[in-house]
């Protein structure tokens, strides 16, 4: 079976070595060939660079070199234009993914499964990269977007059937998960040991991960414009009791009140609820014209091996 590892790279122009040593002496005692794909998304250091050298000395190795910062998931997109694997596996370039847990994840594929997550009981994270990690894997479930039961990392293997289902999704605003749940209910874990970064620091900050939030409320869900519905018929129902509550007060009891500030009160929650409202559907309104408009996932600069790759 063919292999193929797929690596967003950004700044790791010292780790990627390391890892890449470690896939290959993995496979040096196995039954598997190995493809590796190695995407540079936009580093600023001399990360494509390091790549060219390792793919001269491999040509198994295949380098993409994106024209800026798109983001690791559309950097994994841009990985699958060249994945010729039967199995593909996506790996973090800091080093803290095992390489032998390569086979692992490929292995509970060949049980049955479409898509299998590394499951890291001890993550070596910051406090706040494991708070936001859970809480998102939370709000992923809450949607729908996330199999129950299932935990997800950036550590993942998929078949070639979903390969080739995710090679033909074209928009631009990429949210993965959500859209393996349109391909397969398959999915399953393997417990593996989180090592370690070699050196440096998450490039993930609070603005990614509500990027990252946003998508999975706007992807492939029409849960946001149905909750906006919902509002919509409670504050009409809660109006309609309001205005015959006065109007039985006025019969039994006809006091004159002011009201002035329950009235502006009021004025400000519903006008904020409505902005909100407005603010979702501007949300799909603009997703759907930047997609119709063929706004590009990712835009490559260099290739490099592609052609001298032998699978």
């Amino acid at each position: 079976m063919l292999i193929s590892i797929c690596i967003p790279c950004y700044k790791s122009a010292r780790t990627l070595p390391v890892v890449v040593e470690d896939i290959k002496s993995v496979f040096r005692n196995s039954e598997h060939a190995y493809q590796i794909v190695l995407v540079n998304d936009g580093s600023g250091d001399n990360t494509f660079r390091v790549i060219r050298d390792l793919c001269k000395e491999d040509n198994n190795i295949v380098g993409i070199d994106l024209s800026k910062n798109y983001g690791q998931p559309s950097a994994k997109l841009a990985a699958l234009k060249y994945a010729k694997g039967d199995a593909v596996v996506f790996m973090d370039d800091d080093g803290q993914h095992p390489a032998d847990g390569i086979l692992k994840l490929v292995e509970k594929l060949e049980e049955g499964y479409d898509v299998v997550y590394a499951d890291f009981q001890h993550k070596q994270h910051s406090f706040f990269k494991r708070f936001t990690s859970n809480l998102h894997n939370k709000i992923a479930e809450a949607m729908n977007n996330k199999p129950k039961g299932i935990k997800r990392s950036s550590f993942i293997a998929w078949n070639r059937m979903v390969v080739d289902s995710v090679i033909n999704y074209k928009s631009p605003f990429v949210s993965l998960g959500s859209f393996l749940m349109s391909v397969t209910n398959k999915y399953a874990n393997v417990e593996l040991e989180h090592k370690k970064r070699i050196e440096g620091k998450s490039g993930y900050t609070f603005k990614k991960l509500f990027k990252m939030w946003l998508n999975i409320f706007i992807s492939f869900s029409m849960l946001p414009l149905r909750m906006a519905t919902y509002l919509g018929f409670l504050f009409s129902g809660c109006s309609f009791i309001g205005i015959i509550y006065l109007i039985i007060r006025k019969i039994v009891r006809p006091i004159k009140v002011s009201g002035y500030a329950s009235t502006m009160l009021m004025i400000l929650l519903v006008g904020g609820i409505l902005m909100v409202i407005l603010g979702i559907m501007g949300e799909y309104i603009g997703r759907i014209y930047m997609t119709i408009s063929g706004m590009p996932q990712f835009n490559i600069r260099e290739e490099i091996n592609v052609r001298n790759n032998n699978f």
